[in-house]
């Protein structure tokens, strides 16, 4: 069953054997894609969940145009968007204080210092500190910056997964992106001698 078009026929055969087999060959990479969302625990989990029931009651649709791994990732992500969606409405938090601010001539009141070369940081040093500053952003921004940076939609496929326009999506990105540097700026600012 290694060849994916032999594991789709079997799945759409009603193969649970297969069913088996997709979980575990795909199951470790959902749960990731899934925490990137909800963050980590019982949520992440009852995600990949919701998204392996929907994709075993959707097989027989599978036309093989996508990859299977690119069909379940799309179906956990609509999933975890689901989750957020559901989750009781808290407080939107203003992202206000991390945006950079102007003088009236248009310059930057405070224009930062540059960043030491990222390789200063070891790759899981680097990663660790990012998902932390992506995790402080409130929900829709970091959502966008998700959806668009990470998994690496299209704008238009953002908006149409969140429903809202692409101009939406191109701002919240924007901001989102502005806040993420800020949160960033005093880990990788390089020292002033």
């Amino acid at each position: 069953m290694a060849d994916e078009a032999t594991l789709v026929a079997a799945l759409q055969a009603g193969d649970d054997d297969a069913f088996e087999q997709l979980v575990r060959r795909y199951g470790g990479r959902m749960l990731e894609v899934a925490q990137r969302f909800v963050g980590e625990g019982d949520d992440a989990r009852d995600v990949v969940q919701e998204a392996f029931l929907s994709a075993f009651r959707a097989i027989d649709r599978f036309e093989g145009t996508a990859r299977l791994s690119t069909w379940l990732h799309r179906i956990t992500v609509n999933a975890a968007l689901m989750r957020l969606r559901s989750r009781r409405r808290r407080p939107e938090e203003s992202l206000d204080e991390l945006l950079p601010r102007f003088e009236a001539d248009g310059h930057r009141t405070s224009p930062g210092e540059p960043w030491q070369p990222l390789a200063a940081l070891e790759g899981a040093e680097l990663r660790t500190l990012v998902r932390k500053r992506i995790d402080e952003l409130p929900e829709r921004y970091r959502t966008v910056l998700l959806l668009r940076d990470i998994e690496e939609l299209e704008t238009g496929e953002v908006a149409v997964l969140l429903g809202v326009n692409t101009g939406t999506v191109k701002t919240r990105l924007h901001r989102a992106r502005l806040a993420l540097r800020s949160l960033l700026d005093p880990h990788l600012r390089e020292s002033k001698p």
